[in-house]
């Protein structure tokens, strides 16, 4: 068998690809020598704003407004017939028993009611007893900011 390998390709004229090659780009930019290129940034990483995890004198004082809002605040009893509970009342229902964050929030309201209402007040039904909702919202409210400050 026999290949053959003789093409007959036209033989290139090189200064007709130049003329080519002028016409497409008439005035070609000189070419700068090459300058190594900056690194290219990494990817940006974003840091995320800290996460709150509110501690448990913070979740105990929440939770304890809340069942205040829900069920109502009371004045001279710590149960009343239709459900709403004075300030130790809600605590107490918050924290499910007296323990150390029972303790540790019931010790925040009370340092907060005698920093708002005197030094007076020995304990948190006695400062509750003689205070409008207003007013005991507004130390429970305070109560919570120090707790979440404080990151407790």
């Amino acid at each position: 068998m026999t290949t053959r390998t003789d093409t007959h390709f036209a033989p290139v004229d090189q200064d007709l690809y130049a003329k080519a090659f002028q016409l497409l780009d008439p005035t070609p930019e000189p070419v700068a020598p090459a300058v190594p290129a900056a690194p290219a940034p990494g990817p940006a990483v974003l840091a995320a704003p800290p996460v709150h995890r509110p501690g448990v004198v913070e979740r105990t004082l929440t939770d304890a407004l809340a069942f205040l809002d829900t069920h109502g605040w009371a004045k001279h009893r710590l149960i009343h017939p239709e459900g709403a509970r004075c300030s130790i009342g809600a605590l107490r229902a918050a924290a499910g028993a007296r323990n150390a964050a029972y303790r540790d929030a019931g010790n925040l309201l009370l340092d907060e009611a005698r920093h708002q209402h005197g030094k007076q007040w020995e304990s948190i039904p006695s400062w509750n007893d003689s205070h409008t909702g207003a007013q005991v919202r507004s130390v429970w409210e305070a109560a919570i900011q120090r707790a979440h400050h404080s990151n407790i």
